[in-house]
């Protein structure tokens, strides 16, 4: 484009957004893709426990503290969340939400509970007691925070900028460096999603959801919003590649074969589905699929498969509260020294086994119920909806999101990191605005 004519058009485009910013939006697709100045008149008007929650999100996620080291002294995260507790408490929107997942995190609340005190090592049990009781304090505010139409698009939007802007990075790593093949895959930011297993599942949850949303969009935003929607799954795509993650792999296949199981009959989409997959393989290390040949007899999936089998006789030898929250560990390496291959154990690698470990049959029902909660909200959601309803793509990118984590779940310890609680939050949250009748494209 030449330059006057590209000057033009972002003039253009700017003076439209301020005329925007001046009359406060009636739709919700007025905010469509990324409209920052609907978008930022309709936050500012927003009560003081959004936007701490909002604050929460972004620095829980983009983590600008560990980007730059002069602000990383203050425990920025916990002052937003505790402003966002604060602030609920004096907002006059926020008020009860019913919801049965509800009843089930507070039966998984008091299970854990009852584990961290009843276990082998309590004192270990009650060091880990925030990692599941914070996630509990955020679900509970955001699903009362969160609570219009309006709240829920800006909720969604920063998930998805803060995820998409780890995936940009990671993925630019991975080109830079020659889609080559490491040992430690992709690194992101310190913190939960640093560990490159941990990081692909991110981008399994963020894949469908940004895929989705562009399908739904394509047709109704400037081209540089198309853009940026679709480095937002194409990007998590080769971050999953090059973050050397089996088991994140494995499920980014599933997820395509679900989402595209009714494109196979079809010869445009089917042509498409070959290019895509014959790309996938291509790129993918010649050292990775060597990893694939030699799954189950490599000394990594050894070691998985005897914390898996020593993992379920701890459950059931202690069915109703486990061996104790984050007791895996101490109690694996003394009553189980020999199968330790890499001299000390490490978490049991599967979210079930560690759940059950720490909490015993009823740990691993409710926490089953919270996941297949979220499998049924999606879908009833998908369904209740037409496809002309921005409300069925976010469902289903939520849900589908929710099938990556159970899927590459089964290989890494994740029972509480943000990826399950954080979306669960967001579908109770839409099932609540689409309870209330705040269609989401309605006015």
């Amino acid at each position: 484009m030449p330059r006057l004519a590209l000057r033009g058009y972002l003039e253009l485009n700017i003076s439209a957004e301020i005329d925007l910013m001046d009359n406060k939006p009636n739709t919700i697709s007025d905010f469509y893709f990324f409209k920052i100045g609907p978008l930022w008149n309709n936050f500012k008007t927003q009560h003081f426990s959004f936007w701490m929650i909002c604050f929460y999100l972004m620095f829980e996620f983009v983590r600008p503290q560990s980007i730059i080291p002069g602000i990383s002294a203050i425990p920025w995260a916990q002052l937003f969340l505790m402003g966002a507790l604060v602030g609920a408490l004096v907002d006059p929107s926020v008020k009860h939400v019913k919801s049965v997942a509800n009843l089930y995190m507070v039966f998984f609340s008091i299970i854990i509970t009852i584990s961290i005190y009843s276990g082998f090592n309590p004192t270990i049990s009650k060091s880990y007691a925030m990692f599941f009781y914070s996630w509990a304090i955020i679900y509970f505010l955001a699903i009362r925070i969160v609570n219009t139409k309006e709240r829920l698009y800006m909720f969604l939007i920063i998930y998805l900028f803060a995820a998409g802007k780890i995936a940009l990075g990671t993925s630019r790593v991975w080109a830079f460096r020659g889609f080559s093949f490491t040992n430690w895959g992709l690194t992101g930011p310190k913190g939960f999603f640093q560990n490159s297993g941990e990081l692909s599942i991110l981008m399994l949850m963020l894949f469908p959801l940004a895929f989705y949303l562009f399908q739904y969009l394509k047709k109704q935003v400037l081209m540089w919003e198309k853009w940026i929607l679709m480095a937002f799954w194409i990007c998590p795509i080769l971050t999953i590649l090059g973050a050397s993650s089996r088991g994140s792999q494995v499920a980014l296949v599933v997820q395509l074969i679900i989402m595209f199981r009714k494109s196979v009959f079809k010869i445009k989409p089917l042509i498409g589905i070959l290019v895509l997959s014959a790309a996938l393989v291509s790129l993918l290390p010649e050292e990775q699929k060597e990893r694939f040949r030699n799954s189950g007899d490599d000394k990594t999936s050894q070691q998985r498969l005897l914390y898996w089998e020593n993992g379920w006789e701890m459950i059931k030898k202690y069915p109703l509260s486990g061996v104790g929250y984050f007791n895996f560990v101490p109690y694996f390496n003394t009553y189980y020294p020999e199968d330790a291959l890499y001299g000390s154990a490490e978490l049991p690698h599967n979210i079930f086994i560690q759940v059950g470990t720490d909490a015993g049959f009823p740990g691993i029902l409710f926490f089953l119920l919270i996941i297949l909660y979220c499998f049924f909200a999606t879908y009833r959601i998908s369904k209740k909806f037409p496809p002309s309803n921005i409300a069925r793509p976010i469902a289903a990118g939520l849900g589908m999101g929710v099938v990556g984590y159970v899927i590459a779940g089964q290989f890494v310890t994740v029972a509480y990191y943000p990826f399950l609680w954080v979306h669960l939050a967001f579908i109770v949250c839409l099932c609540n605005v689409t309870k209330s009748d705040q269609v989401l494209n309605k006015k």
